[in-house]
């Protein structure tokens, strides 16, 4: 299914990517001459009232809030099928979670980073809301135009698991990113904002030292955490602020997020820069909405996958999207040359390698972190008798296993028709999955499917794709971040097939 034309009165540029519950469309105002983000519920969760009803408290809740530092919801409607849609502002940015994977933050970066969001938090919490899932994909990052160079702000967004703190007091559902969570919302207890300082606190820990606290597989395993381990930075007045905010007994944290974050700023010198630069160069032809005959987007330039692909897809690609990751990393990182105070040393390269198998049939550009274990040599797939082209890569031996699952990626040609009738499924894998999504791409078949909350990994892919009359393409992913295997899944090509 090709991008929609239109959402409402809004003129769709191209798609930015999706998740389990909704679809996020960057699309153009044509009213005040400025792009915006629009996000669309799920078709497949549009007769779900709980979560239609958790999609548009989202956008209650952000409208109670006006800061800099929450991102702005301007709009909201309905779509014809009666999918509620919000339209919020862009982050031309991308999150968090996308910088980190460029290079490594400085600690004046960080702290930065750190204040605003604590800032975004508190301004929630004086409207007597609950984010509830703070994490790196959760913080947003838009250019702000001045006199002088454009800066970056930071933004909290996503607040699907947001409450009102009345209703947090009566019912909590439970949720929440493992690493991040604090330990009773982790128990299913009555919550208050010390919960979301927790949760900044473990954000500020992973920033400044590089690594996270805590290595949580599961809402059981945070229940009752183990004091994270030393962060090894030069700064014990801030190490103390951030293990504070990072206490057990709520009751040992700081009596608020703004207490928090003055501390350790306090401990950091007590200034904060305010305005570092925009990391990626704004396009034009990104932000704007390109003109059809008719006066709407025209379809070759709202050409995108349909709302079940994954972030990044090959449409974006064609949108002149994902595929400027590549080049923008190795600008952050000559910008970033000695500035990796702040950040683990094995964390400050984010070079990717483009591998290929040993009969030169498939190539796949992975991170470097995955090539520590290589395999180019022909496999035997089940059932069959002949060996066919395949590669695999992990960040190390045995991170295709069930016992110790890590990062890596597969690939296989195997013989076959059509595509199957499903996908392996994956047990281990606590969170909701997404798919089997069906897609057609250049003429090829694809089918997909995303477990999420996986056994020490955050999403494991699979993909089938129909070659040929005779030939099948078999991927599996398994990753940290939904983004790294979305940029991997998308780099896989073949050649001679």
């Amino acid at each position: 299914m090709s991008a929609p034309s239109r959402l409402g009165r809004y003129p769709v540029r191209r798609r930015i990517g999706s998740g389990a519950f909704a679809t996020v469309w960057l699309a153009h105002d044509e009213h005040l001459d400025c792009p915006v983000a629009i996000k669309v519920l799920a078709d497949n969760w549009t007769g779900d009232l709980h979560v239609r009803q958790r999609f548009v408290e989202e956008g209650r809740f952000l409208r109670k809030v006006e800061s800099p530092h929450v991102v702005t919801v301007y709009d909201a409607g309905e779509l014809e099928d009666e999918r509620p849609y919000l339209v919020m502002a862009y982050a031309d940015q991308g999150t968090l979670a996308d910088r980190l994977e460029l290079s490594g933050m400085s600690a004046a970066q960080s702290l930065a980073v750190v204040a605003q969001v604590g800032r975004g938090l508190s301004a929630l919490h004086d409207r007597g809301v609950l984010h509830r899932d703070v994490k790196p994909a959760n913080v947003l990052f838009r250019t702000v135009e001045n006199a002088r160079d454009p800066h970056v702000v930071a933004m909290l967004g996503d607040l699907g698991l947001g409450k009102a703190m009345d209703m947090s007091s009566r019912l909590t559902m439970v949720g929440g990113t493992p690493t991040y969570v604090a330990p009773e919302q982790a128990l299913g207890e009555a919550l208050d904002p010390r919960a979301d300082q927790f949760s900044l606190a473990a954000l500020s820990y992973y920033l400044l030292a590089g690594r996270q606290p805590f290595d949580h597989r599961s809402l059981a395993a945070a229940e009752a955490p183990a004091p994270p381990p030393p962060m090894g930075i030069d700064n014990p007045a801030a190490e103390a602020v951030v293990l504070r905010g990072l206490a057990k007994d709520r009751e040992d944290r700081f009596e608020d997020v703004a207490a928090f974050t003055a501390a350790l700023v306090e401990a950091c010198g007590g200034e904060v820069e305010e305005t570092p630069r925009a990391w990626i160069p704004v396009d034009p032809d990104l932000t704007t909405a390109a003109r059809g005959p008719g006066g709407t987007a025209s379809s070759d330039t709202a050409a995108a996958s349909a709302e079940g692909a994954p972030a990044g897809s090959a449409a974006d690609d064609v949108a002149g999207g994902r595929r400027r990751w590549p080049w923008i990393a190795a600008a952050v990182l000559a910008l970033a040359a000695g500035t990796g105070a702040g950040w683990a040393a094995e964390q400050a390269s984010t070079s990717e390698q483009e591998l290929e198998d040993s009969r030169s049939t498939i190539y796949v550009t992975v991170p470097e972190s995955w090539t520590a274990q290589v395999d180019p040599e022909p496999w035997t797939p089940p059932g069959g008798t002949a060996e066919q082209p395949s590669i695999a890569a992990g960040t190390r031996a045995g991170w295709n296993s069930e016992e110790t699952p890590a990062p890596g990626v597969f690939v296989g040609i195997l013989p076959g028709e059509k595509l199957p009738s499903r996908l392996p499924s994956h047990p281990e894998c606590d969170g909701p999955s997404r798919g089997p999504i069906f897609d057609d791409r250049d003429g090829d078949d694809y089918m997909t499917t995303f477990s999420y909350d996986c056994q020490g990994l955050d999403v494991t892919v699979e993909r089938v794709i129909r070659l040929n009359d005779n030939q099948l393409l078999w991927i599996q992913i398994r990753s940290d971040d939904l983004g790294t295997a979305n940029r991997v899944l998308d780099s896989v090509t073949t050649s001679g097939v």
